[in-house]
């Protein structure tokens, strides 16, 4: 199969050419998974089932995708939908979990690394998915798809439904308030 442009691929997964849509798959993955996993605060496993989802969405909703835009920035869009889906499931959950009698509770293990057996480059680097994973969704979407996956401040506006000065300050909040979130870790204030 010839690599194609996206917007040829997805025509021809349309025809019912599925090889089309597993270069696609192929060439996002990566970009999807990496937006996903810093969305969900580096869970490795709940990353992959945000990919598996919003590859399936997007295959079901392939008629869709107007060819005018980018493949990427509508896949993220997805991705991005996905990822609010599985935050709002989970805090649903957490609410229910209060409810139950204590008995019917199970023990959680501990998921704070393990000083001893992490390097300290890994516990920076869970730090900083945690302060991530912390931000309000308006700037650390903003933050993902700008810094992460390096999408123009145009594609960025259009992936999240903004304008251009919106992404442009969020990206402003959400570079301060990281910053002071994981200064704030490091020094308490008193």
């Amino acid at each position: 199969m010839t690599e194609d442009d996206d917007a040829g691929l997805v025509a021809r997964a349309l025809k019912g050419e599925q090889a089309a849509y597993s270069v696609l798959m192929r060439r996002h993955r990566d970009a999807i998974y990496r937006l996903a996993r810093a969305h969900v605060g580096g869970d490795a496993d709940a990353a992959l089932d945000v990919v598996q989802e919003t590859f399936v969405a997007a295959f079901a909703a392939l008629h869709r995708y107007d060819a005018a835009r980018p493949f990427r920035a509508w896949l993220s869009r997805i991705a991005i939908n996905k990822c609010r889906d599985r935050a709002r499931r989970a805090a649903v959950r957490r609410f229910f979990s209060f409810a139950r009698p204590l008995e019917d509770g199970v023990e959680a293990p501990d998921a704070a690394p393990d000083p001893e057996a992490s390097a300290r480059s890994g516990q920076e680097v869970r730090r900083i998915e945690r302060a991530v994973a912390a931000l309000p969704d308006t700037l650390k979407e903003v933050l993902l798809l700008r810094t992460i996956e390096q999408l123009s401040q145009a594609d960025t506006a259009q992936v999240l439904g903004v304008s251009e000065k919106a992404v442009e300050t969020r990206l402003y909040r959400a570079r301060q308030k990281l910053s002071a979130m994981l200064r704030d870790e490091v020094e308490p204030r008193v």
